[in-house]
């Protein structure tokens, strides 16, 4: 084995990474702070805004796969180099766009960037700190919710400097961030991936993941290519999809898969669901249910909730080693049901409360399930640590959000029809195909043209009902509680949780 983990690790190149992620966060939380200024521009419908939204989506998730099987052939720094490149060209194409169609394309030139930000920052830190992996990739990850809180900061002020348009000012802020780590990257030099430098083979790598892992990301990636071209993806072929690729998979690498890292792809997507999906649905909460006399009071919760996760994820050192990764995570998921309880019931300033106690079951479950990826599965180098990543938006987007507004369509109809029949009857709409089955819909049309009076009392029901679906999301960390359970006992089987040595068998 190489004595790479010995040496002194290059914490440029640690910060540079670092600011990558702030850079790629930055962006996202600029556009989903002007999606509704970008829809008065361009006179966007609804429709057309779901599609701009999926399209900063399925491609971050797509280029980190992509670049995960390939990064140790062509190097990290060439696959650093194209990020920036990405970065560079889709904010001078976001700030020309002219349309939806322009704009569509930009934003999924940004995905692409963003996702092949995340396929090297996190291998390459793994590699630096080979023996502090929780720990770093934690500190790493801090940069996320840092991104997220300074662009929704910089989005507040509402009058543009040095653009017509305010939208145009708010994007052309996102070169800070994207020019600061260019700066840092380009003298940079790149490691060799640790299961590069220990001589494991590539197909040993793939034998990690093996054929029902590439089942559950090829099933995943071809539901999103086909909704990302436009068109609907059913369940059946989806599936078959992913068995061929499983199938392909598991005679090349004549292996299943290790049976952990599959426990940790089928956790990911709740976990995926729980912490963003839930972020989807907190702006309209706080907005129909916060205090009415506090200005922009959703984006300060915001900023306060990631400010949390920010400082939690910088000091993880010593709460990563007092209760090891799994035991971090149990903690946080059980921390993370009492939030989303508690956020069902709040109004007005408890929201607060609430948010604050769901920030600490969230901050460390993303991060530190990349750390125990990283520390129990060291021969599957970048391929498993970001196919983790990648499961997990995926699963959002293909299964965890049309669950969440599915489980919504269900409640709102069920209270409409057991205490508001009349009001039913005015606003009921078709039923509508979904992937999990029929759901009942409300007329938008009819719902403008109800009086003042049904209007307040259809918005008294949709606070209750949007306030419910935190319960019901709360079904996902519980299931999570459960598999880290699992886990925790297994370990503690074995003696206690350990990292694994990359050239132990």
């Amino acid at each position: 084995m190489s004595d790479h983990s010995s040496r002194k690790p290059d914490m440029k190149l640690f910060w540079a990474c670092f600011i990558a992620l702030v850079a790629t966060s930055f962006v996202f939380g600029v556009r989903a702070n002007t999606i509704g200024a970008l829809q008065d521009s361009f006179n966007l419908s609804e429709a057309q805004k779901g599609n701009i939204n999926g399209a900063g989506m399925w491609p971050f998730a797509l280029s980190i796969i992509f670049f995960s099987l390939i990064i140790d052939w062509i190097g990290y720094k060439t696959v650093a180099l194209f990020a920036i490149a990405c970065h560079i060209i889709s904010l001078v194409l976001t700030l020309n766009a002219t349309g939806y169609e322009s704009f569509y394309w930009s934003t999924l030139l940004v995905a692409v960037a963003n996702g092949t930000v995340e396929s090297f920052i996190n291998p390459v830190v793994a590699t630096l700190f080979p023996k502090e992996k929780s720990k770093w990739l934690n500190i790493l990850h801090a940069g996320w919710p840092a991104g997220l809180a300074l662009g929704a900061l910089f989005c507040v002020p509402q009058k543009p400097l040095f653009f017509n348009e305010l939208w145009k000012f708010r994007f052309a802020l996102c070169f800070i961030p994207v020019i600061a780590y260019t700066v840092l990257i380009l003298p940079c030099k790149f490691p060799v991936n640790e299961r590069v430098a220990a001589g494991i083979s590539y197909r040993d790598m793939l034998k990690e993941v093996g054929g029902v892992g590439f089942f559950i990301i090829g099933f995943l990636m071809y539901f999103a290519i086909v909704q990302l071209a436009g068109k609907e993806a059913s369940l059946s072929t989806s599936l078959i999809a992913g068995a061929i690729v499983g199938l392909a998979a598991g005679i090349y690498t004549q292996s299943p898969g290790n049976w952990m890292f599959l426990l940790v792809l089928v956790i990911i997507g709740p976990l995926a669901t729980t912490e963003l999906g839930t972020d989807g649905w907190m702006p309209e909460l706080l907005k129909v249910n916060g205090p009415a006399d506090v200005p922009a009071f959703a984006t300060w919760v915001f900023v306060y909730v990631s400010v949390i996760m920010t400082v939690l994820r910088f000091y993880a050192g010593p709460v990563v080693e007092k209760f090891s990764p799994i035991g971090l995570l149990v903690i946080g998921s059980a921390i993370a049901i009492v939030g989303l309880m508690l956020l069902s019931v709040s109004i007005g300033w408890a929201i607060v409360g609430a948010a604050t106690i769901y920030a600490f079951g969230k901050t460390f479950l993303w991060s530190t399930t990349l750390g125990l990826t990283s520390e129990q599965f060291p021969k599957g180098g970048a391929l498993t640590l970001n196919g983790v990543s990648a499961v997990g938006v995926l699963f959002l987007g293909v299964l965890g959000s049309p669950f969440i507004g599915y489980q919504q369509d269900q409640d709102m109809h069920s209270r409409l029809k057991s205490e508001h029949t009349a009001l039913l009857t005015k606003i009921d709409g078709p039923a509508k195909p979904s992937i999990f089955g029929t759901s009942p819909s409300l007329d938008q049309e009819k719902i403008k043209a109800l009086d003042e009076p049904s209007s307040k009392e259809l918005a008294a029901v949709q606070s209750d009902s949007k306030r419910g679906a935190f319960a019901d999301i709360a079904i996902l960390p519980s299931f999570m509680l459960l598999c880290y359970l699992v886990m925790w006992l297994y370990y503690r089987s074995r003696g206690g949780y350990k990292p694994v040595a990359i050239g132990a068998h």
